[in-house]
């Protein structure tokens, strides 16, 4: 039975790809690209596991096993580096519905023109550089002559050095980082609530359904799928914070929070050369994405029935 079922299994592979074989071959440019780029590389992940010497190349370099990552654990600042990530990255995900409510009340805005408008407005911060985004942050919140603090002044209020308070430092990294991204990413939210039927929309009002309702009990379960797993995603990148945007918002005074895992490894790794140091590192971090993502979809397929595998 089990040779039959092989058998069928085969004639039933070389058949579809006898009739769809035009969409294979678009498809292997992309898989060749994915292989050479994405999954050639990862032979260098073992440099995370020795003590990695140039001259001798990854294979000829002596093997540490996991001495790299005790190494870290016991680094004396490990637990405030994680602290601080956590920190940033959760305040991150806690704005994770801020795209959504926004894709839900520009679906609801009947004016096509203002619609736009507000859509490209929204959208033009997300093609910004970092640095670009970042001297903005710095120039607004300045405490002798940004916008913010002259209209504190205007208004009776202290002049505030903002960027000097180190417990302000998460909330201005993530919402810095909301301003720019929100239009774009409610950019899937806004597709996927255009898929939803406008007759079951329709008889809803009929049966006098107000637009809050339809909202709740028609739009939002329609895009409930894409809001699923763009939430897996997203926390599949708990560990996962840039360097770039914090190295240029920090500086003596919020250094204390500002200082994080991926700063860390930025130092050890580009400015001190500690390749193997920073590998190990870095897999570290990949780990616990991975153990998280693997909960949060284990967890969201039982409660949603949704999930990415």
């Amino acid at each position: 039975m089990k040779r039959k079922d092989s058998k069928h299994k085969k004639g039933y592979v070389r058949k579809r790809l006898k009739e769809s074989w035009q969409w294979y071959v678009l498809l292997l440019p992309a898989l060749i690209q994915l292989i050479i780029f994405s999954y050639g590389p990862m032979y260098g992940v073992q440099i995370a596991f020795k003590d990695f010497r140039a001259s001798k190349g990854i294979w000829g370099s002596p093997w540490v096993g996991l001495d790299h990552f005790v190494r870290f654990i016991q680094y004396p600042n490990f637990w405030k580096l994680l602290k601080n990530t956590l920190s940033i990255t959760t305040l991150s995900l806690a704005t994770f519905p801020c795209a959504i409510i926004f894709a839900l009340l520009l679906n609801e805005v009947k004016n096509l023109r203002f619609k736009k408008s507000v859509q490209m407005i929204t959208y033009m911060p997300h093609f910004l550089s970092e640095v670009v985004v970042c001297s903005l942050v710095i120039l607004f919140l300045d405490r002798t002559s940004g916008p913010v603090n002259n209209l504190i002044a205007a208004l009776g209020g202290e002049r505030t050095a903002f960027m000097g308070i180190p417990k302000a430092f998460p909330s201005i990294y993530v919402f810095s980082g909301l301003w720019q991204s929100i239009g774009w990413s409610s950019i899937l939210y806004i597709s996927a609530l255009s898929s939803i039927s406008m007759e079951e929309v329709e008889a809803a009002r009929i049966d006098g359904a107000s637009r809050l309702q339809v909202l709740w009990h028609i739009n939002i379960p329609g895009i409930l799928p894409t809001i699923v797993i763009t939430f897996l995603l997203r926390v599949g990148n708990l560990m996962s914070l840039g360097y770039t945007k914090i190295l240029l918002l920090q500086n003596d005074l919020n250094l204390d929070v500002s200082t994080t895992i991926s700063t860390y490894t930025y130092e050890i790794g580009m400015l001190q050369g500690q390749y193997s140091y920073s590998s190990a590192i870095g897999l570290f971090n990949n780990i616990i994405n991975i153990c998280v993502m693997l909960i949060a979809n284990q967890i969201s397929k039982k409660v949603s029935q949704v999930s990415l595998f």
